[in-house]
């Protein structure tokens, strides 16, 4: 990947932009996310998603049942031993989220400049005229001017599927509003969003804590998406809750900025959470559209510096119902990449579209054609600045391991650890060659019975830029001594190859702990 990188900035050939990308064993350095769900649920259909760049799998509980995603996860368990490709498991939280309930499930046509009502009794049927939704509160946070939002859930912002409405009048439990443009509405639930209004329900409800107690519990799931979150205050409470449950004390916590609430608190939570997931969905709505791009660059910049993944969203809407993304999808894709993203989350268009296997590949191919031109060097710098000094004795170890190897020109960096702190350290500098973390397991004991860790700390590197995880034989020791250094690299080396990552002649820089010392050597292969 790193020979072919090229700065926008230098001249270049405009014939050159036409040459076909050489195949890799990595797709792209960025991860994607995929939502699995209805037309995502078969082995076969995973498999795809798995050999196209998806690396992460997750599961949305704002729709459907637990028997419905243990199912797929089943089948996802399948397709990572078909394959032989590393997934991790995201479950995402349905949160504080406002819903308009349809029982009837039966299509609801609103009609531009008519009044429509919405109740919170959920008894009443749906209507043209009459709205009921899940939430009692709505008439006491809402007034009249207020703008209110509804669609289909994980909708598209197609006028056909949504609509805007006015609040014109409150009257006791009940809002009545001015429909604002002709839409229909199908299924069984939408989403509502009342533009920057602080709804007053927990951002961790307990159907969401009676989903992680179970259903999370069962499957040791690696990341939780924290809907909603609005407050560093929510993370530390979800931080609580998981540590009363078992192995999901490992379980690392996104931060799901959906709002201006949480925009404004957003250097708290970003200390509190293992990583971001900018919802771009629902804070396109609670922002105006011409400020969402500076969200977007300022967050990722911040997360970028703190060296935590940030995730993107809603980059290719359209591919839900087309094989083709527009020309503004594709540019967003390369914008977000360039902007230093980690991952790009898919939800409708790998859920329930038509084509998600193609979405992923089209994705990865657009993600890795913007990391050729990444300013890595620029990256770098500020990166380094920003960090300042004196550094920390990991940090220092991490950049100097990422320019010896621009340097030289290395072709990886192998980095030995057990937390997997020291590889995603060295992944935060983004080097332009990929960075091979071997996760060495570590024994640990209950008095009862012995168990391996690694498992957790290898998945979790699956949706950072740049960072590929194997892991490795427990007998190969993290901290060795020179009497051993031959047989931990080899299992490195083995993979690196057989992945056709490392070849004869190659540079590597090696990255690992000798006694009490970390150490960064270079090695040349020979045939």
């Amino acid at each position: 990947m790193h020979s072919n990188h090229l700065l926008l900035e230098e001249p270049i050939r405009m014939a050159s932009i036409l040459e076909s990308s050489k195949s890799t064993f990595f797709p792209a350095m960025s991860r994607i996310v995929g939502t699995l769900g209805i037309n995502s649920q078969s082995v076969e259909t995973i498999s795809a998603c798995l050999k196209a760049g998806m690396s992460v799998a997750r599961f949305d509980f704002s729709w459907g049942d637990a028997e419905f995603h243990q199912k797929t996860l089943e089948n996802l368990k399948i397709a990572i031993k078909r394959t032989k490709k590393l997934c991790a498991v995201m479950l995402d939280t349905v949160g504080p989220e406002l819903q308009v309930v349809n029982k009837s499930e039966r299509p609801i046509s609103l009609q531009e400049e008519t009044l429509v009502v919405l109740t919170p009794d959920q008894d009443k049927e749906a209507t043209s005229n009459l709205l009921p939704i899940n939430f009692s509160g709505l008439s006491k946070v809402v007034k009249k001017g207020d703008t209110i939002f509804i669609g289909q859930y994980l909708f598209t912002g197609s006028e056909t599927t949504s609509v805007w409405l006015e609040v014109t009048e409150v009257n006791g439990e009940e809002v009545v509003c001015l429909i604002k443009n002709s839409a229909t509405l199908s299924g069984p639930l939408y989403t509502l969003h009342v533009s920057q209004i602080r709804i007053d329900l927990p951002t961790l409800t307990d159907k969401d804590k009676e989903v992680i107690s179970t259903w999370g519990v069962c499957n040791n799931i690696d990341f939780l998406s924290l809907s909603y979150t609005r407050h560093a205050e929510d993370v530390r409470l979800a931080r609580e809750f998981l540590s009363k449950l078992g192995d999901l004390n490992q379980t690392q916590i996104f931060a799901k900025i959906e709002n201006v609430e949480g925009l404004n608190h957003f250097d708290e939570i970003l200390q509190e959470a293992d990583g971001i997931i900018l919802s771009r969905g629902n804070l396109g709505i609670d922002l105006p559209p011409e400020k969402v791009f500076l969200f977007q660059k300022a967050a990722v910049y911040k997360c970028n510096m703190a060296g935590k993944p940030a995730v993107v969203t809603r980059v290719v809407d359209s591919m839900t119902d087309n094989l083709r993304p527009t020309r503004a999808e594709a540019t967003d894709v390369a914008n977000a990449i360039l902007d230093g993203s980690d991952a790009i989350l898919l939800g409708a268009e790998t859920l329930r579209g038509l084509y998600p296997v193609e979405t992923i590949s089209i994705v990865g191919k657009i993600c890795a054609e913007a990391e050729k031109v990444f300013n890595q060097d620029l990256y770098f710098k500020r990166t380094v600045k920003y960090v300042g000094e004196p550094m920390t004795h990991l940090e220092s170890i991490a950049s100097s391991a990422v320019r010896a190897a621009i340097k030289v020109k290395a072709s990886v960096i192998i980095c030995f650890t057990s937390s997997g702190r020291a590889a995603r350290l060295i992944a935060k500098y983004r080097p332009t060659m990929p960075v091979l973390s071997v996760v060495i397991p570590r024994v640990k004991t209950n008095q009862l019975r012995w168990k391996f860790s690694g498992a957790f700390e290898a998945r979790q590197s699956l949706i950072v830029r740049g960072l590929f995880p194997m892991l490795a034989d427990p007998r190969h020791p993290a901290e060795s001594t020179g009497a051993t250094n031959e047989s931990i690299l080899k299992v490195a080396l083995d993979y690196g190859k057989s992945s056709g990552v490392i070849k004869s002649h190659d540079r590597l820089v090696i990255c690992q702990k000798i006694g009490d010392a970390s150490v960064v050597k270079i090695i040349e292969l020979e045939d």
